[in-house]
């Protein structure tokens, strides 16, 4: 076990153990320096890998070419041609993450490749098919059939080798409301943070991509996985589902490279998508042509 993994670990643990303290000294006599130590301790930790993040991103590792992981016309978040790290953390080998929702035209249909279609008896996406705006109050929490990500197929970047792949937590309602992203950030996100990475990313595919290069696909749809561990795949193949699972506001496609299958352990590489680039946040994009059958 790895350096990385450990302290993530007694990260964890800390996070647990504070509110733990916090508990007991509300209710007996104990000296609040208890309370604080494991406090300091996670506050030690979370700064000292993200120095080392930062002095490693000094060397930054060579970018890898690789096919999108969707088909359509999309539109990009979070990305790493604006900020490095793009999610704010250079955990779970982010550094060079990116989120993306689907962007069909607002005449819907089927243009661009962008599917306005029935999964599992409900429609995707909302009345023309485009992706419900955020709003500050109401409705709180909306459905995930009515975006157009969700059900998206999921497709394999290149050949590779499946080394994980998970479907069974559910895809909960959006959090794409003031109410329900603070609820996400401030409850549901800690909580998922201390139950671990799996929690964060949710439902997720790792692919080996050779070269000491792997592909994590985050936020998987419950129950979509065409494929299972160990299985060789085929550039443009179908995985999965774009689902809602783990830690994300909406259903969309959480797409990284990385140095390793762990998700603890790893370190984030670099990525860009053949005929497309790294688009920037809030640019469109159409990609591919139509997925190959799952085998």
């Amino acid at each position: 076990m790895s350096v990385r993994k450990l302290l993530m670990i007694l990260y964890r643990c800390c996070i647990v153990a504070f509110l733990a303290l916090v508990v007991v000294a509300t209710l007996t006599e104990m000296a609040m320096a208890w309370v604080w130590l494991p406090a300091a301790i996670v506050v030690a930790i979370a700064l000292g890998m993200s120095r080392k993040a930062r002095a490693e991103q000094a060397q930054r590792p060579p970018t890898v070419e690789v096919d999108a992981p969707v088909t359509g016309r999309w539109s990009a978040l979070n990305s790493p041609a604006d900020k490095v790290p793009s999610h704010g953390t250079h955990a779970y080998g982010q550094t060079y993450a990116i989120d993306i929702v689907a962007d069909p035209e607002a005449e819907g249909g089927v243009e661009n490749g962008a599917e306005k279609g029935v999964e599992g008896g409900a429609e995707k996406g909302a009345d023309n098919g485009a992706r419900p705006p955020f709003r500050w109050l109401w409705p709180i929490v909306r459905r995930n059939s009515d975006f157009p990500a969700f059900g998206a197929p999921l497709l394999s970047v290149a050949d590779a080798t499946v080394v994980h792949a998970s479907d069974s937590q559910r895809d909960h309602l959006s959090r794409n409301s003031l109410p329900a992203l603070v609820f996400m950030l401030l409850i549901e996100g800690a909580v998922r943070e201390i139950s671990g990475a799996s929690r964060i990313v949710g439902n997720h595919i790792v692919l080996d991509l050779g070269d000491g290069t792997y592909a994590m696909y985050a936020h998987v749809q419950r129950g979509s996985l065409a494929v299972r561990e160990g299985d060789r795949v085929l550039a443009g193949q179908q995985l999965a589902r774009c689902g809602n699972s783990g830690n994300s506001s909406e259903p969309h496609v959480h797409f990284q490279l990385m140095d390793g299958p762990d998700l603890d352990a790893a370190r984030g590489i670099p990525f860009r998508w053949r005929g497309v680039g790294v688009p920037r946040n809030g640019e469109a994009f159409t990609a591919g042509e139509q997925a190959l059958p799952a085998v």
